[in-house]
C-alpha cells in the first residue's frame, strides 16, 4: 500500500491536481502559481468557509473518501446558494497524516471534482501539512450575477417560510450508523453525499425573497438565525413539511447537514415551483415556534454549549 510518506507533498499535490478541476475563464491565473487571480465580472466576491474534522465531521469507516470529498464541496457551495449566488471557485487545504494511503487522498479529491462539475466550480488554490488528524478546510467563492444578496435579516411579519430540499434524511442516516445496522438506504446516502439544491437558491433570488438561509445544523436552530437577525416570530405548521416515509418529525425538525434552504417570500409573491410553504412570519421577540408551541427539546446541533 503507497502512503503519503512514499510520494511526499509536492508528489501528493500533483496526483490531487490531475483529479481537480482548474481552469476556467475566469481563473485568470489559475493554481499554481504563489497565488490564483481571478476574475470578478460583477464586481463583488460572495465567500464562504468551512472546515471538517475526522472524528467529528466523518468517520472513515462509515464515509469513502469520495463521500467526505462531495460532502466537503457540497456544506461550502450551499452557503453561497443561500446568498442568491451561485458558487465559481474554492481554495482547499488539508491536514494529513503521512502514514495514510495515498489512494484515499486520490478518491477524496474524485468526489470534490464530481461535486464540481455539474455547477462548472474550479479548484483555484489550497495548502497541505502533516497532522494526526484529517482536517479540511474549504473556501468558496461565488458571483451574484447581477442580483442583491439574500440576507437572513430581511424577513417581515406576514411572510411566508418556505423550504427547498431534504429535511431529516441526513439525521435518519447518522442514527442507523450509529446505531450499527446501516444497511442500504437512501438516508445514508443523504448523510455521506448531502445533495443540496444549489438551483433553487439564485431561484429565489430571482423571486423575491426577503431572507434566506442554509439548514446545516437543524430547521428550528437555523429559523432561530434568521428570527434573530430579522427581529420577528417564526412558526413552523408541522403538517406542510415535507416529512418522508421512514423519517420521524423530531428528525425533520432538528436533524442537521441535508443543507436544505429556508427562505421567506413576500404575501401573495409567487413561491417558485420547488419550494414549499412550511409556516409564517410573525411580528414579536425573536423566536421559533412550531404549531404555535415552543418545541421541548433541542434545537438542532451546536458544538459547544448544551445541544
Amino acid at each position: 500500500m503507497e502512503i503519503i510518506d512514499d510520494v511526499g507533498e509536492f508528489g501528493l499535490i500533483a496526483r490531487i491536481q490531475a483529479r481537480l478541476p482548474l481552469t476556467a475563464p475566469e481563473a485568470l491565473v489559475p493554481s499554481g502559481d504563489d497565488a490564483a487571480v481571478l476574475a470578478v465580472p460583477d464586481g463583488r466576491l460572495v465567500t464562504s468557509a468551512d472546515l471538517l474534522l475526522e472524528g467529528r465531521h466523518f468517520r472513515r469507516d462509515w464515509s469513502s473518501a469520495r463521500d467526505v470529498g462531495h460532502k466537503a464541496a457540497a456544506q461550502n457551495f450551499s452557503d453561497i446558494a443561500a446568498m442568491g449566488a451561485r458558487p465559481t471557485s474554492l481554495l482547499l487545504s488539508l491536514v494529513l497524516p503521512g502514514d495514510m494511503p495515498v489512494a484515499w487522498v486520490e478518491e477524496f479529491a474524485d468526489g470534490v471534482a464530481a461535486e464540481c462539475a455539474p455547477l462548472g466550480v474550479i479548484v483555484a488554490g489550497g495548502d497541505m501539512v502533516r497532522g494526526d488528524v484529517i482536517t479540511i478546510s474549504v473556501t468558496v467563492f461565488g458571483t451574484l450575477e447581477g442580483r442583491a444578496p439574500v440576507l437572513r435579516s430581511g424577513a417581515r411579519a406576514g411572510d411566508r417560510v418556505c423550504v427547498a430540499g431534504r429535511l431529516g434524511w441526513s439525521a435518519a442516516g447518522l442514527e442507523l450508523l450509529a446505531a450499527g445496522t446501516p444497511g442500504h438506504s437512501d438516508f445514508l446516502l443523504a448523510h455521506r453525499r448531502p445533495s443540496p439544491p444549489y438551483a433553487a437558491g439564485p431561484q429565489a433570488a430571482r423571486a423575491g425573497a426577503t431572507a434566506m438561509l442554509d439548514v446545516s445544523d437543524g430547521l428550528l436552530a437555523d429559523l432561530l438565525h434568521m428570527a434573530v437577525a430579522s427581529g420577528v416570530a417564526v412558526d413552523v405548521d408541522s403538517t406542510l413539511l415535507p416529512v418522508a416515509p421512514g423519517l420521524r418529525l423530531d428528525q425533520v425538525l432538528t436533524g442537521g447537514e441535508d443543507h436544505a434552504l429556508v427562505a421567506t417570500f413576500r404575501p401573495g409573491a409567487p413561491v417558485p415551483e420547488s419550494w414549499q410553504a412550511i409556516g409564517t412570519v410573525y411580528a414579536g421577540p425573536a423566536a421559533v415556534t412550531v404549531d404555535g408551541k415552543p418545541w421541548e427539546g433541542p434545537a438542532g446541533f451546536s458544538h459547544f454549549g448544551k445541544q
